[in-house]
């Protein structure tokens, strides 16, 4: 199987103004009355490192410029002016679009090392000792909007307690219910069926009252799973399942992507999965970057003339997209074809 690397790769790079400046990656897109919006996250600083979510649009789904020059959703509008929201996967169901981020209240530094994951430095910044919050404690989140551009806070979908990220909602209901799927980090041991953090999902009819989280997925391989799993882009529906990329990371922090197919009628059933990762880090903006090393990490997929458009961060630094034929990538998952394409997903 081969995921192909776009040419103009990386596609969407730092700079233009200066909550902008040194990165921008991770980034949700949906396609709405055929075109592309991107919602990045982007950061203007490393000390702090705080991070917001701005918004392109392309026609072509390659070429990508602003929408406007300042972002439209940070942690201010939620009672953070200090803080970050990161990680945007975006939705439209009926009418309306959905946002789910990560917040992290409030501010601290990082300082690369060039080898792993950063060290980050939010000790002497008082905010999270004042109101008795373990430094770099996220939570998660959904907003809503209209018009895929103004979007208002909706609900928080985790506690404040856990650390839970990778949120990304199904873009549609199932059984009458939204399902959102999760990556608590404290959710490991025996009495949580794993010990490194998995994929889990949890249910609700309102969007703020939401079911206790079940587990889907736990690590399987140690050479690229080895530390934790999420998911990563929003499920796309097929005849055979809802197809879901997911991140695994090793020892050495290297992160890595794989696949699975959810039942569509039971999401927490896992009907298949990659045994070897379809992305790795290979080219150099994937090995080098400005904050961390090593990483591919998808957000997006968006399906158009049978191709999966994969939107990725690079490093923490710049947005990346590859392609795979969507038999091809159901075929190594053992289930052949079976798109249910829609331009709005």
């Amino acid at each position: 199987m081969k995921v192909v690397r776009h040419q103009q790769n990386p596609i969407v790079v730092p700079g233009l103004h200066d909550w902008r400046r040194v990165a921008t990656f991770n980034p949700g897109v949906i396609v709405h009355d055929g075109k592309f919006y991107m919602y990045e996250r982007a950061a203007g600083s490393l000390r702090p490192f705080q991070t917001s979510i701005g918004l392109l649009e392309s026609e072509d789904g390659v070429n990508f410029t602003l929408v406007k020059d300042e972002p439209i959703f940070t942690a201010a509008m939620l009672g953070y002016p200090g803080g970050s929201v990161e990680d945007a996967r975006v939705v439209k169901i009926d009418d309306t679009f959905y946002m789910c981020y990560a917040l992290q209240p409030y501010r601290f530094d990082c300082w690369p090392t060039g080898i792993a994951v950063p060290e980050y430095y939010p000790n002497h910044y008082s905010e999270w000792a004042d109101n008795n919050m373990e430094p770099m404690m996220t939570q998660s989140g959904i907003a809503v909007s209209k018009d895929g551009i103004t979007f208002e806070p909706l609900c928080y979908t985790t506690p404040r307690e856990i650390d839970d990220r990778d949120n990304a909602l199904f873009p549609e209901k199932i059984n009458g219910k939204f399902a959102l799927l999760r990556r608590p980090l404290q959710y490991i041991g025996k009495e949580y069926g794993t010990d490194v953090p998995g994929i889990w999902i949890s249910y609700s009819e309102d969007l703020v009252e939401w079911s206790q989280p079940e587990l889907v997925a736990v690590a399987e391989n140690s050479e690229w799973e080895g530390t934790k799993i999420g998911a990563s882009a929003t499920p796309v529906r097929t005849e055979k399942g809802w197809l879901l990329l997911y991140h695994g990371v090793d020892v050495h922090s290297i992160y890595r992507v794989g696949a699975m197919l959810l039942d569509l009628e039971n999401p927490a059933k896992v009907i298949a999965r990659t045994t070897d990762p379809i992305m790795e880090p290979k080219e150099y903006y994937e090995k080098f970057g400005l904050v961390i090393p090593n990483v591919v990490f998808p957000t997006a997929n968006i399906i158009k003339n049978d191709l999966i458009y994969i939107y990725y961060g690079c490093c923490d630094t710049s947005i990346g997209l590859a392609t795979i034929p969507v038999a091809e990538l159901l075929g190594i998952l053992g289930c052949g074809d079976g798109l249910e394409e829609d331009a709005d997903r």
